[in-house]
């Protein structure tokens, strides 16, 4: 279908408080426009209700990841009893929040097709909930306004510590009790594990784990960490990351690696400070910056598809649409590196009468195969006569990637114009090569033959260290 269909486009909301607007911002840059919205509502026709009602503050829905964020901006109390200035500030801005997770999680469970973007209930939530029994929840309260008193009681960075040992009502014990000011742990496990990041760590963390990949994969791991008894004590948010981005498992993976000859650790103040001030980590920003362009380019086909301007879609629903840009937003951090990369270098050397492809194969079993194909629009008669060519030959190239890649379960195709002109379209195509019978196998492999697509082509290897020296 050529051109836009009648779909209303979808009008995101930026948040009412300024820490609402924050943590909005942060939310985009790192999960991207087409998966995190701002306060979700729920219906209220079930109790007569002419409003919605807000679950939660922010929502990211990617694959079967669902982030629930609760952000309260509750001044911390200064009585000069600081037992109870903390108990106060723990039950409205900690336990409020999670008590509005846990509600809105049960209601996600229950009603997963009755949530919606606006108070009055008539713009559903665009991204499909998924399926609750194979949903991963992940709970985020934002707790602002103690760093200031946090450190002029106990020094260090004014985040919050995090002691896995304190349990729902141990954080409002009284001192001689055991009860810790500025420490957090579990507020309820039968409920579900909790994260708590504050003023310090909720930018730390987001603009660190800026995809929704390496994001989830902490906080799974996080949790695990926090649960399994390994932990005794964290300094801080940040310090738990530090630790995190600094050791690898068995599987060169990020992880909570404790030695053997330990039980149990202690993560003391200033591993994260030892991080961001390493060459290392200089080095990794550096490499890291050609991977905005992949980030740039996922939030231009968001930007269409939530304001419905698609040029062409074979199906006009947004779940349609997202999954093929899902494909490109669940690349890590490293990876997006590698793709932009590869991509920009081939528009960077095509001479711009030329047409040009490449293949990139994936770095682990569950990756998609790339196509990337450079078409000059010097034949045609029309620019939609051109996008038509374009679009068709990139489903050609899709085809024969499979006849070419047997073992190509998924198959993303991204084209777009060569020469080096900022004024560009991009087109991308899925290929889902899992139903590939005699059929289909014969279409490309006449396609492959009458067009000679991928027929004369060169292997190079390409190696992307996450922290390269």
């Amino acid at each position: 279908m050529s051109g836009a269909d009648h779909r209303t486009p979808v009008c995101r909301s930026d948040g009412i408080t300024d820490a609402e607007r924050y943590l909005k911002r942060l939310c985009d840059r790192s999960f991207l426009s087409l998966w995190s919205y701002s306060g979700v509502c729920r219906d209220q026709s079930a109790i007569g209700g002419s409003q919605g009602k807000e679950v939660c503050d922010l929502l990211v829905v990617f694959d079967d990841h669902v982030i629930i964020f609760s952000d309260k901006n509750c001044e911390f109390p200064d009585t000069g009893n600081l037992e109870l200035d903390w108990r106060r500030w723990f039950r409205r801005a900690v336990m409020k929040s999670a008590k509005q997770i846990w509600g809105a999680e049960r209601w996600m469970k229950s009603h997963p097709d009755r949530l919606f973007l606006d108070l009055d209930c008539t713009q559903h939530l665009p991204i499909s909930i998924p399926d609750p029994s194979a949903t991963h929840f992940h709970r985020i309260v934002v707790a602002h306004s103690a760093t200031e008193r946090c450190r002029a009681e106990l020094g260090g960075s004014g985040s919050l510590m995090i002691v896995p040992g304190l349990v729902g009502e141990d954080h409002c014990a009284s001192f001689d009790e055991g009860g810790r000011p500025f420490a957090v742990g579990q507020l309820s496990p039968a409920k579900g594990y909790v994260h708590i990041f504050d003023d310090i760590s909720l930018g730390i963390v987001l603009q660190t784990l800026d995809t929704v990949t390496d994001f989830v994969s902490y906080l799974v791991r996080k949790e695990e960490f926090v649960c399994s008894g390994k932990l005794v004590a964290a300094a801080g948010e940040e310090d738990l990351l530090g630790y995190y981005l600094k050791h690898l498992n068995e599987h060169e993976e990020h992880d909570f690696v404790v030695p053997p000859e330990y039980d149990c650790i202690i993560i003391d103040e200033g591993l994260w400070w030892d991080f961001i001030h390493s060459p290392e980590r200089r080095a990794q920003l550096a490499a890291d910056q050609i991977s905005y362009r992949w980030d740039a380019l996922i939030e231009s086909f968001s930007k269409h598809i939530l304001e419905n301007t698609q040029y062409y879609t074979t199906h006009p629903r947004i779940d349609d649409s997202e999954r093929i840009i899902r494909f490109l937003a669940r690349e890590s951090r490293t990876r997006r590196r590698l793709l932009a990369g590869s991509l920009l270098e081939l528009i960077e050397r095509t001479p711009e009468s030329y047409k040009a492809t490449r293949v990139v194969l994936p770095s682990r079993g569950s990756d998609p195969y790339y196509i990337f194909l450079l078409l000059p629009n010097i034949h045609a008669t029309s620019y939609a006569e051109y996008r038509e060519v374009r679009r068709k030959l990139l489903e050609a190239y899709c085809l024969v990637t499979k006849l070419r890649f047997p073992d190509a379960l998924d198959i993303v195709g991204i084209a777009t114009e060569t020469g080096l002109s900022k004024s560009r379209s991009e087109d991308a195509l899925y290929l889902d090569a899992r139903d590939w019978g005699a059929e289909i196998k014969e279409e490309a492999t006449k396609l492959q033959r009458d067009l000679g697509l991928l027929t004369n082509t060169t292997e190079c290897h390409t190696t992307v260290n996450e922290y390269p020296m």
